[in-house]
Protein backbone atom coordinates (compact mmCIF):
# COMPACT_ATOMS: atom_id res chain seq x y z
CA UNK A 1 0.00 0.00 0.00
CA UNK A 2 1.36 3.61 -1.36
CA UNK A 3 1.65 6.59 1.23
CA UNK A 4 -0.88 8.25 -0.33
CA UNK A 5 -3.56 5.05 -0.41
CA UNK A 6 -2.82 4.66 3.48
CA UNK A 7 -4.03 8.36 4.25
CA UNK A 8 -7.08 7.84 2.13
CA UNK A 9 -7.79 4.96 3.92
CA UNK A 10 -6.97 6.95 6.93
CA UNK A 11 -9.25 9.71 5.91
CA UNK A 12 -12.33 7.74 5.41
CA UNK A 13 -11.83 5.66 8.22
CA UNK A 14 -12.01 9.06 10.35
CA UNK A 15 -15.04 10.35 8.74
CA UNK A 16 -16.80 7.16 9.38
CA UNK A 17 -16.02 7.01 13.01
CA UNK A 18 -16.98 11.15 12.96
CA UNK A 19 -19.84 10.26 11.59
CA UNK A 20 -20.85 7.38 13.83
CA UNK A 21 -19.96 9.69 17.17
CA UNK A 22 -21.17 12.38 16.53
CA UNK A 23 -24.56 11.67 18.05
CA UNK A 24 -23.32 9.33 21.07
CA UNK A 25 -23.51 11.30 24.08
CA UNK A 26 -25.40 14.20 22.87
CA UNK A 27 -27.38 16.54 25.15
CA UNK A 28 -29.67 18.63 23.47
CA UNK A 29 -30.90 22.11 24.30
CA UNK A 30 -34.41 20.76 24.74
CA UNK A 31 -33.25 18.37 26.88
CA UNK A 32 -31.73 20.49 29.24
CA UNK A 33 -34.59 22.97 29.16
CA UNK A 34 -32.48 25.92 27.70
CA UNK A 35 -33.76 27.07 24.52
CA UNK A 36 -31.47 30.06 23.25
CA UNK A 37 -33.45 32.65 20.95
CA UNK A 38 -32.96 31.96 17.88
CA UNK A 39 -31.75 28.49 17.55
CA UNK A 40 -33.97 24.77 17.77
CA UNK A 41 -34.47 22.65 20.65
CA UNK A 42 -32.63 19.99 19.05
CA UNK A 43 -29.17 21.89 19.18
CA UNK A 44 -26.83 20.79 20.91
CA UNK A 45 -26.40 22.48 24.21
CA UNK A 46 -22.36 22.03 24.98
CA UNK A 47 -20.43 21.27 22.22
CA UNK A 48 -16.44 19.61 23.02
CA UNK A 49 -15.72 18.98 19.49
CA UNK A 50 -11.95 18.55 20.91
CA UNK A 51 -12.71 15.98 23.06
CA UNK A 52 -14.73 13.83 20.38
CA UNK A 53 -12.09 14.40 17.66
CA UNK A 54 -9.38 12.98 20.31
CA UNK A 55 -12.06 9.90 20.61
CA UNK A 56 -12.65 9.71 17.11
CA UNK A 57 -9.05 9.75 16.54
CA UNK A 58 -8.01 7.13 18.81
CA UNK A 59 -10.54 4.58 17.37
CA UNK A 60 -9.51 5.29 14.02
CA UNK A 61 -6.08 4.34 14.14
CA UNK A 62 -7.30 1.41 15.91
CA UNK A 63 -9.31 0.46 12.81
CA UNK A 64 -6.29 1.64 10.43
CA UNK A 65 -3.87 -0.61 12.11
CA UNK A 66 -5.92 -3.53 11.45
CA UNK A 67 -7.78 -2.82 8.28
CA UNK A 68 -4.03 -1.45 6.84
CA UNK A 69 -2.25 -4.39 8.49
CA UNK A 70 -4.95 -7.18 6.85
CA UNK A 71 -4.12 -5.16 3.10
CA UNK A 72 -0.71 -4.92 4.30
CA UNK A 73 -0.13 -8.71 4.52
CA UNK A 74 -2.67 -10.46 2.55
CA UNK A 75 -4.98 -11.69 5.33
CA UNK A 76 -7.92 -11.46 2.98
CA UNK A 77 -7.98 -11.24 -0.98
CA UNK A 78 -10.26 -10.23 -3.34
CA UNK A 79 -10.51 -14.05 -3.77
CA UNK A 80 -12.01 -14.82 -0.27
CA UNK A 81 -15.16 -12.32 -1.05
CA UNK A 82 -15.75 -13.95 -4.47
CA UNK A 83 -19.18 -15.23 -2.81
CA UNK A 84 -20.99 -16.09 -6.22
CA UNK A 85 -17.51 -17.99 -7.83
CA UNK A 86 -17.51 -15.10 -10.77
CA UNK A 87 -13.48 -14.87 -10.94
CA UNK A 88 -11.69 -17.85 -12.94
CA UNK A 89 -9.81 -20.29 -10.92
CA UNK A 90 -6.88 -19.87 -10.00
CA UNK A 91 -4.38 -22.38 -12.17
CA UNK A 92 -2.31 -24.53 -10.62
CA UNK A 93 1.63 -24.46 -10.22
CA UNK A 94 2.90 -24.95 -13.80
CA UNK A 95 -0.09 -25.30 -15.81
CA UNK A 96 -0.75 -22.22 -18.36
CA UNK A 97 -3.74 -21.12 -20.22
CA UNK A 98 -3.73 -22.36 -23.19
Amino acid sequence: MSITSAIVLFAVIWFMVLFVLLPVGLSTQGDEGRVLKGTHAGSPARTDMWRKARQVTVISVVLWALIAGVIQFGGISVRDIDWFQRMDPVPAAGETDG
